[in-house]
């Protein structure tokens, strides 16, 4: 008869051994999921406030100096975080492929 330590010692090599197996096959759709929830919000961030803010000030322009910087900085913070939600899409399809 086995005794209880060798027992336990099976039961935690086991657990080890399925936690090998099972955890890839989760953190991958996880990883997959969490870029894409990223890259959506990074692009609604870019088209809502920043966007729509170059575009109403594009529309109210009257040669000021405050409103062509204003278009610019807007212009400037939507392209950036318009590409960091680019890349964060194709980071999550690089992701699910492998």
């Amino acid at each position: 008869m086995a005794s209880k330590w060798v027992l336990g010692k099976r039961v935690v090599t086991q657990g080890v051994k399925s936690a090998r197996v099972a955890l890839p096959i989760i953190i991958k759709p996880a990883r997959t999921l969490w870029n894409e929830i990223i890259g959506f919000l990074f692009i609604v961030m870019a088209i809502f406030p920043f966007g729509s803010s170059v575009v109403r000030t594009a529309r109210h322009y009257n040669g000021d100096t405050g409103s062509l910087l204003k278009m610019i900085m807007g212009g400037f913070f939507a392209l950036v975080l318009g590409s960091y939600g680019i890349s964060s899409f194709l980071r999550a399809r690089k992701i699910s492929r492998s």
